[in-house]
Order: C-alpha cells, then structure tokens, then sequence
C-alpha cells in the first residue's frame, strides 16, 4: 500500500498524512472530473475561511459573536469533513469504478449541496454572509455591507458548481454498468469493513445531526441605527 502523502503537512508538525493521494492512478477518462471535484473541495474550503474574515468584521458592526463562532466551526469542521466524505469517496469512484464509493458520494454530497445553497441564502445567525444578511446590512454600514459581499459570491459559486457537478457525475454514472445491486454486493464482500468508509459515515452522520441542532439554536441578530 502507497505511503500516505495528504495533506501535505510541514516536517516541523508532529502529524503525519493520512490519505494517498495521486491523480495519475485515476483512469484517464475520470482523471479531469475528479481533479475538478478536488478543486471544488479546494474552493469550498477557501470559500468558509473567507466567511470566517466576513463574519469578523460583521461582529464589529453588530452582527453578533453568535455567527462569527459559528463561521470558526464551519471551517473547521466541513473543510476536513467534506474531504472525507465526498471527495474521498468520488475519488475512490473514479479509481476503482466502486458503485458503492458512488452512492456514498450521492448521498453526502446531495447534503453538501443543500448546506451551500443555505450559505448562498445567509440566514442571520447561522454564522454565515450571505445574501439575505448581506443585502438587509447595506442600510447599516455599506463598507462592511461589501466585505460580506465577498463570501457571499463565493458561497453562491460554490453552490452552482456543486449542483452542475453532481448533475453531471449522475447523469456519468446513469448511463454506466452502476447499480443499487452492484453497490449491495460490495458491501456485502467487506468494503464497509474499510476504516476510511466507516470514518465517512460516522462524520456524516455527526455533521448531520449537529447542524440539525444548530438550526434550531440561534435566532437573527438585531440592529438598531446606532450601531456602525
């Protein structure tokens, strides 16, 4: 088995790689998709560290310390999670043509679909800038208004691409030899015994349920006019 080389981590940590990672063992004709879905994880990633910066400079404005917590566990939760559970499982896909790592990429990734068409919305107090916490900020204070703007296009991007892609990686694997029954016997040869799938499952099960919590914890912040 090849030694672990993602994510590439500095010798100075005490950490090693966890996942193998190489493009050129993927088959050719799967080989741009999937460097494309690396780069969507890549930019969804990016997309959350930048809400973070928007969500900052919204606290100072009176957006609250509620939605700039909430931006810290976005990042730091999703961006390693969503590797895990979609991108890993896609790449595996494409790898060994494993109808089983296709399904268990549909099903977390429908999910990852819908969380960053929520991001794009922006509800207030749901630690993230998007449009309808952006727009109602700009009677409020129009610089900060702008610095939010940026993580909300971003969210939206990643929304739409999310969608066209997993449009695109079914309408693919529709038109392959894949099936329900092809996924059922994989599993039941032993690929749930892979502890890289069971880590996929248990983390999409708890990203689940924690952001069912999250919904129904915190209300929108409020503005008077004497806040900047």
């Amino acid at each position: 088995m090849a030694e672990p080389n993602f994510p590439p981590l500095p010798g100075f940590i005490p950490l090693k790689p966890c996942f193998y990672q190489d493009f050129d063992e993927i088959p050719e004709q799967h080989r741009n998709m999937c460097k494309k879905m690396y780069h969507l994880w890549m930019l969804n990633s990016a997309t959350l560290a930048v809400n973070l910066v928007g969500c900052f400079v919204w606290m100072f404005g009176g957006g609250g310390v509620t939605n700039f917590g909430l931006a810290i566990i976005w990042l730091l939760m999703f961006s390693p999670c969503s590797y895990v559970c979609w991108f890993r499982p896609i790449y595996k896909a494409f790898k060994n043509d494993s109808s089983f790592n296709y399904m268990l990429f549909f099903f977390v990734f429908m999910a990852q679909v819908g969380i960053s068409i929520i991001q794009s919305i922006g509800i207030p107090g749901w630690g993230v800038c998007g449009w309808l916490a952006t727009i109602s900020f700009f009677s409020y204070n129009i610089f900060i208004a702008l610095v939010m703007l940026i993580p909300t296009i971003m969210f939206t991007v990643v929304a739409t691409l999310s969608f066209i892609a997993l449009t695109r990686i079914h309408n693919f694997y529709r038109g392959s030899d894949g099936s329900m029954s092809k996924a059922q016997a994989e599993w039941a040869t032993g690929a749930w015994k892979n502890p890289h799938v069971q880590a996929a499952a248990q983390e999409a099960a708890i990203g689940a349920a924690t952001g069912g919590m999250q919904q129904g914890q915190y209300s929108s912040p409020q503005y008077n006019d004497n806040q900047v």
